[in-house]
């Protein structure tokens, strides 16, 4: 068994889409028309046939308040691996990115915490060793 697909809840598809191409760097995979909304993944450039990250609508009424409760907390809803959590904050600071949270040493883990601007706190990290 392995992970095919993981979803991150967003309020606005063009706007994630953007974002998480443009800005974060992964690259379109999918975008197909489904009704009002449509199936758009994205996935890493340095693994194209790997998982799929869905820019999934948060249209459910149980998501909104989910999301508000998360960020209102300070909790990323997802954590994307970098080789370099310094590096990687200070080139999306360079782009306009707002982070919550500062590169943190956790022991063998660094972390920082990113506002996707589509309602998601996300953690980029990076575990030593």
């Amino acid at each position: 068994m392995r992970i095919n697909l993981a979803s991150v809840l967003v309020d606005d598809q063009d706007k994630a889409l953007r974002f998480y191409t443009e800005i974060l760097g992964f690259q379109q995979k999918n975008d197909i028309p489904m009704g009002e909304h449509r199936w758009i993944t994205v996935v890493s450039p340095e693994d194209p046939d790997g998982t799929e990250l869905v820019l999934e609508p948060d249209v459910h009424p149980a998501v909104k308040p989910f999301k508000e409760a998360l960020v209102a907390d300070g909790i990323p809803f997802t954590s994307f691996a970098v080789d370099d959590v310094r590096a990687e904050y200070d080139r999306l600071r360079g782009l306009g990115v707002r982070f919550t949270q500062e590169p943190t040493d956790m022991g063998p883990v660094t972390t920082a915490v990113l506002d996707d601007t589509c309602g998601n706190l996300i953690q980029i990290a990076h575990q030593a060793g």
